[in-house]
């Protein structure tokens, strides 16, 4: 028997217990008699391979969408996809952009549904990126508690000068976030001329995810970037209305 091995499915079957809350590493290590050290050393594993989600010290963790994955199990965030489906459907449908629903997963910005445009040139991204780099991932920074900011910030550090020239400081940085903030917009300008436009989905008045739509430049005036942000906002208050009734 390999001793580690079984801890690691001990955590595991003890966090599935409930999967529809979070548990901290004290609760955790408590409850199964294990020493925090390890037990913090095991879940680290776990959580860059998916199977669990660490959602910040304050809120601890969850079972992470491998875990779900090994049955099939569609419920990890499938009331959020469920409730943006057919208005991400309809907007691409009118913009003929691929648009994105993003969340902050591990501390990058993961994407949990995508619907594809047909353009013959077309946007792509991986599911899993770099919160700064993305339009997507800096709105969700935003609204980020002071405390979850300072935490991320202590934990990936700060952007770099290529990715974000002007959030090279603390200071410059949360002045940027508040100007996402107050239009409850962010725009990103890539240097291979990729723009990326997203707004705050809310549940309950917390934002809980970032619907967002990338196009290369060349499709993307100043008249339909704001025809763009008008549709995304349109659609945001759709996905609201269907989380929240």
């Amino acid at each position: 028997m390999v001793l580690v091995i079984v801890k690691a499915l001990d955590i595991l079957e003890w966090v599935a217990q409930d999967s529809g809350r979070t548990y901290s590493l004290t609760e955790i290590a408590e409850g199964l008699q294990m020493n925090q050290a390890t037990c913090v050393n095991i879940l680290q594993t776990l959580v860059s391979k998916n199977y669990i989600e660490h959602l910040g010290r304050k809120k601890g963790y969850r079972l992470g969408p491998m875990a779900y994955n090994l049955t099939n199990n569609l419920s990890y965030s499938q009331n959020l996809v469920l409730a943006a489906k057919e208005p991400m459907e309809e907007l691409t449908a009118e913009l003929n952009e691929t648009s994105i629903l993003g969340i902050i997963r591990n501390q990058k910005r993961f994407i949990v549904h995508l619907v594809n445009s047909d353009q013959d040139l077309q946007v792509r991204s991986r599911t899993e990126r770099n919160i700064y780099e993305t339009a997507s991932g800096r709105l969700l920074l935003a609204y980020l508690s002071a405390r979850e900011l300072d935490s991320f910030i202590q934990s990936i550090g700060l952007p770099a000068p290529e990715v974000w020239p002007e959030a090279t400081t603390a200071e410059e940085l949360r002045s940027a976030l508040a100007v996402i903030r107050g239009h409850e917009l962010a725009v990103t300008r890539s240097a291979s001329h990729i723009i990326g436009l997203a707004v705050p989905v809310r549940k309950g008045g917390q934002v809980v995810a970032s619907l967002s739509v990338f196009l290369p430049e060349v499709r993307c005036t100043d008249e339909r970037q704001q025809m763009i942000r008008a549709a995304l906002q349109k659609t945001s208050q759709q996905i609201m209305a269907r989380l929240d009734g």
